[in-house]
C-alpha cells in the first residue's frame, strides 16, 4: 500500500509535460459556438493516449458523433472510501483571431505564459490533471480514494452532448463518487498588499436562458398600433434591466463575507437587524468582487430580434435573458419573471440548470484550504459562489457534491476572472508548476 504522506510524486517531467499539454490542447481548435458543430474528438484521443500511456483504460463516450467524452478511473490504496470525480471540459468559447495579440490557437509560450482559447478555462487544468496522472504512474503512487477522471464536451453551451449525456447514460462509470473537483476556484486573488487570497468554489448559481416573446399586431409603421408587439417586449426588457433583486445570503456566502470581512479587521454580524450588504462590500475593497454578484439573483437581457423592415411593424418580437438563480432563490425568480414580463409577453426557460451549496465544513474543503496554503505560506483560502456554473450542475444527479478546485498562483496585476471568455486568454507557466504540485498533494491526501 503507498504511503500518501511520502514526499510529491510531482518530478521536472510533470512542470515540463504541464506546460506542454496545455499549449498543444491549445492548439487542438474545440470552438463550441452552441450550434452543434463542435467536434472534441481530437482533444479527447490527445487526452486518452496520454492516459493510457500511464497505465489506465480510458474510455471514449459520445452521444453525437465528434463530441467525444473521456473517462478513467484510478484504483485507491482505501477500498472503504468514497471514490472523488476530478472532471474538465475539452471545449471553449470562440475566439476572433483579429482581437488578439497572439493568434488564440497557437498555444504559444512567450516569456514564461502560454497563451490561447482555453489557457484558464480550461485546458490548463485539463494538462495538470495529465501531468499529476502521469507523474503518479512514474513514481508508482496510488491515490488514498479512488479518482474518476472524466474529460467533458459541450460545457461552454447546454452539456447536453457531455456531463448531462455521461451523468443520465453512463452513471455507472461514476460509483461511489461523492465529491468532485473542476474550473474557477483556488486562483491567487490579490486583495490588497500582502493579502493573497485562493477562492475555493462551494456553490454555483443556477442557470436560466430564457426567452421572451411578444405577440401583437402587424401593420404598416406609419399608422397607430396599439398592439405593437416590439412596444411591449421592450418595455418588458426595460423592466427586467432595470429590476433591483432583494439580498439573498446562502451559506457559502454568508461563510465568504464573514472570512473575508475578518481578513480586513472588519467584524460583521450578517444577522443584525438593518444590515446592509452593499455597505460591507464597500469595504471589502477589490475583494468585494469574489462576492457581489452572489448575494442576489440576476437577470441580463442579451439578445433582441424582431422585424424585417423600418416601415413595417412586426406581429412578434423576441428577447434574450440571462438569468441566474441563488440556491432557494428560484421560487423568487420564476414569479419575478412573470411580473416583470406583464401581459402581453411570454417567457419561457431555453436552458434551466439547478443552483448548488456544498459544505465549507467539510474535510475534503479543510484539505483543499490546507493544500494552497501549504504551497503559498501567508495566503489564506476562503470559501465562494461562482456567479456562473459547471458541469458540477450535470453531475450533481448522481449525488456528487462539486467544489471549484483549479489551482494557480498568480502575479499582482493577472486579472484571472477577466480572461474567462475573454481576449488574450492566458495562464504563467509558474502559475501551471503550482496547480501541478497543489494538485498532486490534495488529491493523494484527500
Amino acid at each position: 500500500m503507498a504511503d500518501t504522506t511520502n514526499p510529491p510524486a510531482v518530478d521536472e517531467l510533470a512542470l515540463e509535460e504541464s506546460v506542454t499539454f496545455t499549449s498543444e490542447l491549445i492548439r487542438i481548435d474545440t470552438t463550441n459556438s452552441g450550434d452543434g458543430s463542435c467536434r472534441e474528438r481530437p482533444a479527447a484521443e490527445y487526452v486518452a493516449e496520454r492516459l493510457a500511456a500511464a497505465g489506465l483504460e480510458p474510455a471514449l463516450l459520445e452521444r453525437t458523433p465528434g463530441r467525444t467524452n473521456v473517462v478513467a478511473r484510478i484504483a485507491g490504496t482505501d477500498p472503504s472510501a468514497d471514490a472523488l470525480l476530478v472532471h474538465g471540459h475539452l471545449d471553449v468559447v470562440p475566439a476572433e483571431a483579429a482581437d488578439w495579440t497572439v493568434h488564440p490557437f497557437s498555444g504559444e509560450v512567450r516569456d514564461g505564459v502560454v497563451w490561447g482559447r482555453g489557457a484558464v478555462d480550461m485546458k490548463n487544468m485539463d494538462a495538470m490533471i495529465l501531468s499529476v496522472v502521469r507523474a503518479w504512474a512514474r513514481a508508482g503512487v496510488r491515490p488514498r480514494r479512488d479518482i474518476v477522471i472524466a474529460y467533458t464536451a459541450d460545457e461552454e453551451a447546454s452539456a447536453a452532448d457531455g456531463s448531462g449525456f455521461l451523468a443520465d447514460r453512463h452513471a455507472d462509470l461514476f460509483e461511489g463518487c461523492t465529491e468532485g473537483i473542476s474550473e474557477s476556484g483556488a486562483f491567487t486573488f490579490h486583495a490588497g498588499p500582502g493579502m493573497s487570497l485562493y477562492p475555493i468554489a462551494a456553490g454555483e448559481r443556477g442557470t436560466g436562458w430564457l426567452k421572451l416573446t411578444a405577440e401583437g399586431k402587424a401593420g404598416h409603421g406609419s399608422k397607430v398600433n396599439r398592439a405593437n408587439a416590439v412596444s411591449a417586449l421592450a418595455a418588458a426588457v426595460a423592466r427586467i434591466g432595470e429590476h433591483e433583486w432583494p439580498v439573498r445570503l446562502t451559506p457559502t456566502v454568508r461563510a465568504a463575507l464573514t472570512e473575508i470581512a475578518a481578513l480586513h479587521h472588519i467584524r460583521v454580524d450578517l444577522d443584525a437587524p438593518g444590515f446592509d450588504v452593499d455597505e460591507l462590500l464597500g469595504k471589502l475593497g477589490p475583494a468585494a468582487a469574489l462576492v457581489e454578484a452572489t448575494v442576489r439573483n440576476s437577470a441580463n437581457p442579451t439578445m433582441l430580434e424582431a422585424g424585417y423592415k423600418v416601415n413595417v411593424i412586426p406581429g412578434r418580437a423576441t428577447a434574450h435573458v440571462d438569468g441566474r438563480m441563488l440556491p432557494g432563490a428560484e421560487d423568487e425568480f420564476v414569479e419575478t419573471m412573470d411580473r416583470l414580463t406583464g401581459p402581453g409577453v411570454d417567457w419561457e426557460f431555453d436552458h434551466r440548470e439547478v443552483p448548488l451549496e456544498a459544505p465549507v465544513d467539510s474535510p475534503t474543503y479543510a484539505k483543499m484550504r490546507a493544500a494552497v496554503e501549504l504551497f503559498d505560506p501567508g495566503s489564506h483560502a476562503v470559501p465562494y459562489c461562482m456567479s456562473g456554473g459547471t458541469d458540477a450542475k450535470q453531475f450533481s444527479r448522481l449525488g456528487i457534491t462539486g467544489y471549484g478546485f483549479s489551482p494557480l498562483k498568480l502575479p499582482v496585476g493577472f486579472d484571472y476572472q477577466a480572461l474567462f471568455h475573454g481576449v488574450d486568454e492566458r495562464v504563467p507557466v509558474d502559475a501551471l508548476h503550482f496547480g501541478v504540485r497543489v494538485l498532486d498533494h490534495f488529491l493523494r491526501t484527500a
